[in-house]
């Protein structure tokens, strides 16, 4: 008797499975099955009559196949998640276990998924951050280290830059990291690194006019580049931009009159924020690299009356750009922010004590970050989350340990909080709904 063509014999460590060819073809094109296919996803005709011998764990092999059968992940208990992870890594179907595991991103569903710890505490002489990449990675700077997680939240090998101290890190693709430091670009201030291994692949390049500048904040754009604040030995202030691929520096813009950048945000053009400039005003401001020209800047209550009111006396911690709606959002010490195109002022806080945010850890400012149509605004030991075209607050994240949130950051689906006063960061994912 024959056997069917669309039948395929597995023997997995001594145990054998059997299944059909359009089962494995739900596996893709990166996985382990590929090779049993021709170019048109048919079951070549020597893959139906073969018994293939996988030298891998059967038990993990079982899970694997039922994902592919039902599109649904049942875990028995004597099954390691760690170990599954690996394994689904080594047949290429981890994206589909990630996909039956956590559902599309709601910051109204989220739940903690991990905590990772062993980091080295914040110690007040600088600033820790933490920047997720697309793909569920993420990593922490603290000092002059920078600590790499994949998706399995498994630390790999750190990015050291010796003594220099860490300024900023942005993930320009899954796979590598740019690190700015506090040593003048010239001499090496801002590399690229290989992600899942730590090796730097090449220094950026500067200019002649660049070369007594170090690199601050890091911001990438859809089009390989790079940008950069840049400051200089004697307290000059310049926007930086670099071709992502050569390394090479293509642009500079002066930005002296608003003092060191403190965050970029690439839009349709380069939104900069100076939130502590020389001139004691705070700023907000739009740069238009094609033609090296600012196009729109918000400073002094003066310049906008009944506007954007930022004084010394009023300072904001953080903005973001929302292109979908043409506005920018501002969360100020008081923790007050506005979401409106024409900038006004709008309250947002939590309840009716409009607390000030000093005290405990300063490094822990407010943070906002923009994800799917839903804001996020972390306040103290918590993150909210607000909706709709009024911005309502639907809901809020908060870890019982860790102390204040001092960064957060949003990729690959889940949500990375950064806690300033524990050598801590939490994970938070949203849940696939209960199997009926």
């Amino acid at each position: 008797m024959g056997f069917p063509r669309d039948r395929v014999k597995f023997n997995v460590g001594g145990k054998i499975f059997e299944t059909k060819a359009t089962t494995l073809a739900v596996a893709g094109k990166n996985s382990f099955f590929r090779a049993m296919f021709d170019e048109n996803w048919n079951l070549q005709s020597d893959a139906a009559i073969t018994e293939h011998f996988i030298d891998r764990n059967p038990d993990y092999f079982g899970v694997l196949l039922d994902l592919l059968r039902t599109g649904e992940l049942y875990i028995p208990p004597k099954i390691d998640k760690k170990f599954l992870y690996r394994e689904a890594e080594y047949y290429g179907i981890l994206d589909h276990v990630r996909s039956a595991e956590c559902d599309t991103f709601d910051g109204n569903r989220l739940r903690l998924a991990k905590s990772i710890t062993g980091l080295s505490a914040g110690d007040g002489k600088f600033t820790p951050a933490i920047r997720a990449d697309p793909n569920g990675w993420c990593c922490v700077s603290q000092g002059n280290v920078v600590h790499v997680y994949n998706w399995m939240l498994e630390e790999h090998p750190t990015i050291n830059l010796d003594y220099r101290k860490v300024n900023d890190v942005c993930w320009v693709d899954s796979e590598n990291i740019v690190v700015s430091s506090d040593e003048k670009i010239a001499n090496g201030g801002m590399g690229l690194f290989r992600a899942s291994t730590g090796e730097l692949r090449y220094k950026f390049q500067a200019t002649d006019e660049m070369n007594d500048y170090t690199t601050g904040i890091l911001s990438c754009s859809s089009d390989y580049k790079l940008f950069s604040s840049c400051k200089s030995t004697s307290n000059g202030h310049e926007i930086g931009g670099w071709d992502q691929v050569t390394g090479k520096q293509i642009d500079f813009l002066p930005y002296y009159t608003y003092g060191n950048a403190s965050r970029l945000q690439g839009t349709n053009c380069l939104m900069a924020i100076s939130f502590h400039p020389r001139d004691g005003n705070c700023c907000i401001s739009l740069l238009d690299f094609r033609k090296n020209t600012m196009v729109m800047s918000w400073s002094d209550v003066r310049d906008r009356v009944n506007k954007l009111c930022i004084t010394d006396q009023t300072e904001f911690r953080d903005v973001i750009a929302i292109e979908e709606s043409y506005s920018i959002c501002v969360v100020d010490k008081n923790e007050r922010s506005t979401t409106d195109a024409s900038v006004e002022w709008k309250e947002t806080t939590r309840d009716n004590t409009n607390s000030s945010f000093f005290g405990g850890n300063n490094n822990c400012y407010p943070k906002l970050a923009f994800h799917e149509g839903q804001l996020f605004s972390s306040m103290k030991d918590r993150i909210s989350v607000y909706c709709g075209s009024d911005w309502v607050l639907t809901s809020e994240v908060r870890q019982s340990h860790g102390g204040w949130i001092c960064d957060f950051s949003i990729g690959g689906d889940r949500l990375f909080a950064l806690h300033g006063d524990e050598d801590i960061f939490d994970v938070w994912e949203t849940p696939c709904p209960p199997i009926k």
